[in-house]
């Protein structure tokens, strides 16, 4: 049975999709960019505040399903310069739990 999973915690979907999607157990959550719930506004700030605002909104969107990252088993990111990539990989890492085996990535 499919189950959407809602929150008012991260950014209201703006078309017609869902911030998530729970079936048979598996979660499955929409892309999102640095839009602060609060605001509903990009947030101003650097590469590093918008993938700290992307990792938040994930979190409460992965809560609202009753997981968090130590589940995620795929994840992807989207760039759009390469020169970010190390500050993205390092606030990324820091949002995971080594021990809990980090998700397979595919990074574009």
């Amino acid at each position: 049975m499919k189950k959407v999973v809602a929150t008012p915690n991260a950014p209201s979907a703006i078309g017609p999709y869902s911030q998530g999607i729970e079936v048979n157990g598996m979660v499955f959550t929409s892309g999102q960019i640095a839009i602060d719930p609060k605001t509903s506004e990009l947030i101003k700030g650097g590469v590093e505040d918008e993938t700290h605002m992307v990792m938040k909104n994930l979190a409460a969107v992965l809560a609202a399903a009753g997981t968090d990252f130590d589940h995620v088993v795929k994840a992807g990111i989207f760039l759009q310069s390469m020169d970010d990539f190390a500050a993205v990989n390092t606030i990324y890492e820091s949002y995971l739990n080594e021990s809990a085996g980090y998700p397979a990535m595919s990074k574009a």
